[in-house]
């Protein structure tokens, strides 16, 4: 049979406090996991209140866009609604709500600034989500005349995947596009996608942004776990030998 000795003013205080960095660790533990996910996802439900003839051309959610790319876009699509009365809106988010694809979240998005017709008919949506690399875009009516839905496909899926595969060349890939679609939509001739050259592929080396932050994330879930099981597991054995 142990027997415990009563414990000294500088004890209880140790014990208190390893005490409560436990419990400490453990708070933050649950409330760093429970906020994870939301902090990082996008729904319509997080965008921006935005309708027809509203002079915001780029919303870069996911900051994958220099400044001067920024003011570059809001130029040119704002000289392109000047003179042809033609929207073109671009939209880059990081993460989508679980469950929810990119096709799912611009066609809502679309719907959610330009609920009617009409307010559809001279729109052109692009969006862009960074982790997945992936883009989707929506037309109205009035644009199909010139931007017929292969033209905007391809706008989608080459010319702005194109400089992403070389490099997640973000910049690039939207300037590309906004040339490509003010060509079109002014009545100049497509001037179609990049042209890929053949290369070999090699696998590369270096980790991509979001693989990088989920290894983080799992570095830092795996240091809060140690923690909050040595903490307890110490004070208890300091207990013990006091």
């Amino acid at each position: 049979m142990v027997k415990r000795l009563p414990l000294s003013g500088n004890g209880r205080i140790a014990i208190n406090h390893l005490l409560s960095l436990s419990f400490g660790v453990l708070i933050c533990l649950q409330v760093w996991l429970s906020g994870q996910p939301a902090a990082h996802a996008t729904g319509v439900y997080s965008m921006p209140t935005l309708t027809a003839g509203n002079p915001t051309w780029v919303i870069d959610q996911a900051e994958t866009l220099s400044r001067i790319t920024r003011n570059q876009l809001t130029g040119k699509l704002e000289k392109l609604a000047e003179q042809t009365g033609a929207e073109v809106r671009f939209v880059t988010i990081h993460r989508l709500d679980y469950g929810e694809t990119i096709d799912d979240f611009a066609g809502k998005l679309f719907q959610k600034w330009f609920p009617s017709p009409e307010d559809q008919a001279q729109q052109v949506l692009l969006v862009l989500d960074n982790v997945t690399n992936t883009t989707a875009i929506r037309t109205g009516s009035a644009v199909k005349s010139l931007l017929s839905d292969e033209i905007a496909t391809s706008v989608a899926q080459e010319t702005v995947m194109v400089p992403l595969r070389e490099g997640n060349k973000y910049n690039q890939s939207l300037v590309d596009a906004s040339e490509r679609l003010v060509a079109v939509l002014t009545g100049e001739p497509d001037p179609g996608p990049p042209i890929v050259a053949d290369s070999v592929q090699t696998e590369g080396t270096f980790a991509r942004a979001e693989e990088t932050d989920d290894r983080s994330a799992t570095i830092i879930v795996v240091v809060l776990l140690v923690l909050a099981t040595v903490i307890p597991m110490a004070t208890y054995y300091f207990y013990q030998q006091s």
